[in-house]
C-alpha cells in the first residue's frame, strides 16, 4: 500500500504489496485515526468536559457553559458525546450556509427507520398551501384561541404551544376539532427527535397515528379543482399518498413558532416597562420579535454532517462528523453584537430585513433561527414562489402579539412564581413553559 508520507507503495501482511484508496487527485482517501485522536498540548481543555454540555445544569441554563466554549474553545472536540461544537457567530453561519462540505439531515434519518414517505415540501402547490395557511389564514386561528382561552389562562400552554398545530391542521385541511388531536402527535413526533428511547417509541407510535388520521381524511380535504387549497389537495395532485404528507409535515419545523411567542411574552411580562413600550408603540413589535430569536432562540443548535474530511478552524473534521452548530451561543456573541445578554426591545445593531448570506444584511447581523433552515436565496417577497418559512413564522408571531395586545388589555402575569425558561431533556427546545396570565376580562373584546 502507499505510504502517506512518500506515496510509495509499502508491504502488506505476508509481503504483498497493497494500493491504498486514493482521492482524484492522488491523495489518501482516509486518515488513520490515529490523526484524529492527536491532541496538542496548547489543546487543553481543563476549563470543560463533554460530560458538562449533557449535564442537568445546561437544561436550565445552557449559557453559562456555552460561553466558556465560545471564549476558550470555538470548535470544541467533545469526545464524549463524538462531535464538534462551535460557538462564535462566524464560525456557526459558515457552516451552517456551506452545502458544498457539509450537509443536514433529515428527521426521518434521526428516527433511524424505514418509515415509508417523501417529502414533498418543495411541491409549489404544497409550498403555495402551506404558506398561504400563514398569510391569509393565522388570522382566524389566532383568533380562535384567544376567544376559546380558559378562566385561568396559560399564554404558554393555551396559546404559544397550540398556534403552529392549529395553522398546519388549518393548511392540511382537516376539520377544526381535530387541532388538539394534531398538536398532540406534533408534539410527540417533536420529542421523539431528541435522545431519550422512551420519548423516541412515543414517537414513532405518533407518526403512525399521524398517517391514520391523514388517510382519514383524504378524501374529504382534497379539491382535485385546486391543488393548492391545502396540502392534501397539493399532495394528491403528485400522486403522492397520505405516508409522503405525514413525512412533509415530520420534516416542518413546529418548535420555532411555539417557542418565539413564549419566549417573546417571557420577556414581555417580566419587564412592564417593555409591556408598556409595545403597547403604545406597536411599531416595536418586530424588533421585540427579533430580538427574542436572537437573544433566546427555543432551538439552541443544528446538526450538520462532513461530507468529507474538512480541515478547518484549527481541526481536522473527519468524513460524517457530526458539528454541532450553536445558534444559542453565536447569537450572544459579543464580537458581533453589543451587551448580548441583555434582552434589548429596541436594538439597533440587529438586521430588521430578512438575513441574505451568511446572516448579514445591511452590515448588520441577524439571530440565527436555524430550524427554520438557512437564508433564503430569493427576494423578500418574491413573485414566483411563497415566502420563505423565516418571513412566515416571524410575521405571524407579530400578528399574534398584537391581537393579544388588543383583544386583552391590562394583560400581566398571574403568579407571583418567577417564570423561567428550560429544555425537558437533551435536545430539547428551550422556552418557557408556563405564563399565566391575567387580564380585564370587561374591556376584552
Amino acid at each position: 500500500m502507499n505510504d502517506e508520507s512518500s506515496g510509495k507503495p509499502i508491504a502488506g501482511l505476508n509481503g504483498v504489496a497493497i494500493t491504498k484508496p486514493t482521492t482524484a487527485t492522488g491523495a489518501p482517501a482516509y486518515r488513520t485515526f490515529e490523526v484524529y485522536q492527536r491532541q496538542r498540548p496548547h489543546q487543553s481543555t481543563e476549563l470543560i468536559n463533554g460530560a458538562q454540555l449533557i449535564a442537568p445544569a445546561m437544561l436550565a441554563d445552557p449559557y453559562p457553559t456555552l460561553t466558556v466554549l465560545r471564549e476558550n474553545y470555538p470548535c470544541y472536540r467533545d469526545w464524549i458525546n463524538n462531535a464538534f461544537w462551535l460557538t462564535r457567530y462566524d464560525d456557526v453561519t459558515s457552516v451552517f450556509t456551506d452545502d458544498a462540505n457539509f450537509e443536514s439531515r433529515s428527521n426521518a434519518w434521526r428516527y433511524g427507520d424505514d418509515f415509508p414517505g417523501n417529502n414533498l415540501i418543495d411541491q409549489p402547490a404544497m409550498l403555495a398551501a402551506y404558506s398561504s395557511a400563514f398569510d391569509a389564514g393565522a388570522e382566524k386561528v389566532i383568533q380562535r384561541l384567544i376567544d376559546e382561552l380558559p378562566d385561568a389562562p396559560d399564554l404558554a400552554i393555551d396559546f404559544a404551544a397550540k398556534l403552529p398545530g392549529y395553522v398546519l391542521g388549518q393548511a392540511i385541511g382537516l376539520p377544526s376539532d381535530h387541532y388538539d388531536r394534531l398538536c398532540s402527535l406534533l408534539w410527540h413526533i417533536q420529542r421523539g427527535l431528541a435522545w431519550l428511547p422512551a420519548n423516541k417509541m412515543t414517537g414513532m407510535s405518533a407518526r403512525t397515528e399521524l398517517t391514520h388520521l391523514l388517510t382519514e381524511y383524504w378524501a374529504v380535504g382534497s379539491d382535485a379543482d385546486d391543488p393548492a387549497a391545502n396540502m392534501i389537495s397539493a399532495t394528491a395532485s403528485v400522486g403522492g399518498t397520505p405516508e409522503d404528507l405525514a413525512t412533509t409535515i415530520i420534516e416542518l419545523d413546529q418548535q420555532t413558532l411555539h417557542g418565539l411567542l413564549a419566549n417573546l411574552w417571557f420577556h414581555l411580562l417580566r419587564e412592564p416597562a417593555h409591556l408598556t413600550r409595545v403597547a403604545s408603540d406597536q411599531g416595536l413589535l418586530k424588533i421585540a420579535v427579533l430580538e427574542t430569536l436572537r437573544h433566546s432562540p427555543a432551538v439552541l443548535s443544528a446538526h450538520r454532517f462532513a461530507r468529507h474530511e474538512v480541515e478547518r478552524f484549527g481541526c481536522l473534521i473527519p468524513e460524517g462528523a457530526l458539528v454541532i452548530c450553536s445558534s444559542a451561543a453565536a447569537n450572544r456573541d459579543p464580537r458581533v453584537f453589543a451587551e448580548p445578554e441583555t434582552f434589548v426591545i429596541d436594538r439597533s445593531d440587529i438586521c430588521h430585513r430578512e438575513p441574505r448570506g451568511q446572516y448579514r444584511a445591511d452590515g448588520l447581523a441577524s439571530g440565527m433561527a436555524v430550524a427554520l433552515g438557512p437564508p433564503s436565496k430569493h427576494p423578500a417577497v418574491p413573485e414566483d414562489r411563497p415566502r420563505s418559512s423565516y418571513a412566515l413564522v416571524r410575521d405571524t408571531a407579530v400578528r399574534a402579539s398584537l391581537a393579544l395586545l388588543e383583544r386583552l388589555p391590562g394583560l400581566l402575569l398571574a403568579s407571583d412564581e418567577p417564570a423561567t425558561m428550560r429544555s425537558l431533556s437533551v435536545g430539547e427546545m428551550y422556552t418557557c413553559w408556563r405564563l399565566p396570565i391575567r387580564f380585564d376580562r370587561k374591556q376584552a373584546s
